[in-house]
């Protein structure tokens, strides 16, 4: 039996995040987690509450805070080495899509041995219990998705492991990490929220279930990262936004991404651009592309977006018009700034075609796809239509 919708994860939320963590940390019966974080986080005053409550109630820590953003092979296979060597019995991250990968991919070699490399390649990945994820941006997903992604340095292209044997045993959801998130990353984080949904939504493997979480993970990002932007203290407004996040990552569990994530993952690695940022820049003309087979689920999140439709329009014209809510959603309402500023040089982002179209995610595209055709939507991304 293939069940198309499958939610694994605990999840927390709590205004309360170092005496509830503490407690996660006793009910599961761990005495010494590995944190992993960045140095950034590794600092803060929240971080050093947690670890003087983790002292207070008898258990013991190890910190690696190596962690960089677009993080490395490498990078796992030495947090592993610590985990062992200081005999952790859990795994608990605390940070953004990178840390949250990094955690992942420490805690699969904890219970799976050997080597990261050997996952990207495609050994099987047993059930690997005892990782704690805590999100500290609202966007990636990854507190219940079941990726990892890491960056091959000798040739900045990303690799992909995706095992649901991996995921989070219990993930927190604590406004307290986020109140502080600066704009920029706000905005990159949220849309990338967004684009996990519209592209699960579109996806060839979208379900009627996974459909319904779709529509309301854009419905709240559409609502509240606006509000956001205007306070960003606003703990209600903060607690939506992480909610929207973690139910994306829960929807591409199931649906999958497909072209726009697809451009942004062998873009961004070459350009070095946001993940969130390229998602966000891809997404407008992937809407456009599908719309001739996604008709009305595009309708649907110009609707969300705010759109009115008179009935008449054809599937081109939908398209065209969600795109460009999406694009005045995005650059006016919430002020990302545009591709341009990035000095991309055109020709060769657009040659890169080549590789998106063999990505893994590209073939989860509801509609063929040829290098022409990446090069047509690339052009109309790098030209920012």
């Amino acid at each position: 039996m293939n069940y198309k919708m499958i939610q694994s994860v605990n999840i927390l939320t709590t205004d309360n995040f170092v005496e509830d963590a503490v407690g996660v940390l006793q009910k599961g019966g761990y005495s010494k987690p590995l944190i992993v974080t960045d140095e950034f986080m590794a600092g803060t005053d929240l971080m050093k509450a947690f670890l003087n409550k983790i002292t207070d109630a008898g258990l013991q820590y190890c910190i690696f805070d190596s962690v960089k953003p677009d993080p490395v092979i490498s990078t796992v296979d030495n947090g592993y080495e610590v985990y062992a060597e200081e005999s952790c019995n859990a795994v608990f991250a605390i940070g953004g899509g990178s840390v949250l990968d990094v955690a992942r991919g420490i805690n699969i070699l904890a219970h799976n041995g050997g080597k990261i490399i050997s996952y990207i390649e495609g050994k099987a990945v047993k059930h690997s219990p005892g990782l704690i994820s805590v999100p500290t941006t609202s966007g990636t997903g990854s507190e219940l998705s079941n990726a990892v992604v890491l960056t091959d340095p000798e040739t900045d292209s990303k690799h992909t492991i995706l095992a649901d044997g991996a995921k989070s045993e219990v993930a927190i959801l604590a406004p307290e990490w986020v109140l502080t998130l600066p704009l920029g990353q706000t905005i990159a984080t949220g849309l990338d929220a967004f684009s996990h949904a519209a592209e699960a939504y579109t996806s060839k493997l979208a379900t009627p279930v996974n459909d319904a979480i779709c529509e309301k993970v854009m419905f709240i990002i559409v609502n509240y990262l606006p509000k956001v932007i205007e306070n960003p203290t606003d703990k209600l407004v903060r607690s939506k936004m992480q909610v929207a996040a973690a139910l994306g990552g829960w929807a591409i569990n199931n649906g999958g991404t497909h072209i726009g994530h697809s451009i942004a993952h062998i873009t961004g690695a070459e350009f070095h651009v946001p993940h969130g940022m390229m998602c966000a820049y891809a997404l407008p003309a992937a809407l456009k592309y599908v719309s001739g087979v996604q008709t009305r689920k595009v309708k649907e999140i110009g609707q969300i977006l705010g759109l009115t439709f008179n009935g008449d329009e054809d599937a081109d014209q939908i398209g065209d018009l969600v795109s460009k809510a999406y694009i005045h959603f995005r650059d006016i309402t919430l002020g990302m700034q545009p591709i341009s500023k990035f000095n991309i040089d055109k020709e060769v982002f657009i040659n890169l075609s080549s590789e998106v179209v063999k990505e893994r995610f590209a073939s989860n595209t509801p509609l063929p796809l040829d290098e022409e055709v990446v090069r047509r939507l690339m052009t109309e991304i790098i030209e920012g239509e």
